[in-house]
């Protein structure tokens, strides 16, 4: 059997979208040259590799195994040019990391800060729901995580790089804005929006409620801090978010904050990795210039967004 790693590639390419025309316009290829090359590796491996069922394609049985195959074929190569460069001493490769929906407000301006001083690390980012940055945690198949609740489930090694003030948030004519210290039990009156179950932001607000002992009230759920700061705009409640993801409507005067007892709620963003994982050196070099420079690129941000 001969097959080739670009046909691999093809392949794998095809394999993820279930579509010639996507995988060859990733590629920058035409559709018939990935056809040609998918035909020659089918003819090696003597099996097709994609059934066509009305405009559709799928995966036979052989295109599984091989597309398995596939992602530990790429997995090992990854791993073998990340080991070159260590032995060169060098700072390039790929960094995997996967980070919660909230992170996504700050860790672009970390990546830009990294990148100008690492420019050949290539940087895969993943953002998504606790649940999901979790179960890609215990899969090992990032290099490390962004995330607000360390989990207590898993053995990790966590390291805690940046302050994320969870703050009372309100449309600026809301006639609360502007009182002091107004109480928990206040603020339950009001209609509150809150983000989904196993949100870090909704487990460290309800915590909050409970050492007071008051239930968080639930008025409306919404799946993302963006539709949580509109519909704070539009004037359908109020509501409680990390300070980082509203600096930009606090500067343009569409969002005030309320004055409330225990707000603003500490709270820190932690860098995690599994505890048996050992980091290459490329993950080893962003955590450590996570731990030596955030608090100095986000102090410079919100320098800026208060200049806005």
């Amino acid at each position: 059997m001969y097959m080739t790693l670009r046909q691999l590639t093809l392949f794998r390419a095809v394999a993820q979208h279930l579509s010639f025309t996507r995988a060859a316009a990733e590629l920058c290829l035409t559709q018939p040259a990935v056809s040609i090359q998918i035909k020659q590796l089918e003819g090696h491996i003597g099996s097709p590799l994609f059934e066509q069922i009305g405009k559709r394609i799928f995966l036979t049985e052989a295109g599984q195994e091989l597309y398995r195959a596939c992602q530990d074929i790429f997995a090992r190569i990854e791993v073998l040019e990340t080991s070159l460069n260590e032995l060169q001493g060098s700072i390039k490769g790929q960094l995997k990391l996967s980070v919660v929906t909230t992170a996504a407000y700050f860790v672009p301006y970390l990546f830009k800060a990294f990148s100008q001083q690492y420019p050949e690390v290539n940087i895969r980012l993943n953002v998504t729901n606790r649940n999901n940055v979790l179960e890609r945690l215990s899969n090992n198949e990032d290099d490390l995580i962004i995330m607000g609740q360390i989990p207590e489930q898993l053995q990790v090694e966590a390291y805690q790089f940046l302050e994320s003030p969870l703050v009372v948030i309100a449309p600026p004519d809301h006639p609360l804005v502007g009182h002091t210290n107004l109480s928990l039990a206040r603020l339950a009156e009001e209609t509150i929006l809150i983000r989904e179950v196993g949100s870090g932001t909704r487990l460290a607000i309800e915590r909050c409620f409970a050492a007071h002992g008051l239930d968080l009230p639930i008025n409306r759920e919404l799946g993302c801090n963006e539709a949580i700061k509109q519909g704070v705009i539009a004037g359908l409640g109020i509501s409680v978010l990390s300070k980082h993801t509203i600096a930009l409507e606090l500067a343009m005067g569409r969002l005030a904050l309320l004055d409330v007892e225990d707000f603003p709620l500490s709270r820190h963003w932690y860098i995690a990795h599994l505890k048996e994982k050992k980091l290459n050196l490329v993950a080893k070099t962003f955590l450590e210039f996570l731990l030596t420079h955030a608090n100095q690129v986000m102090q410079t941000v919100s320098k800026l967004s208060g200049k806005t």
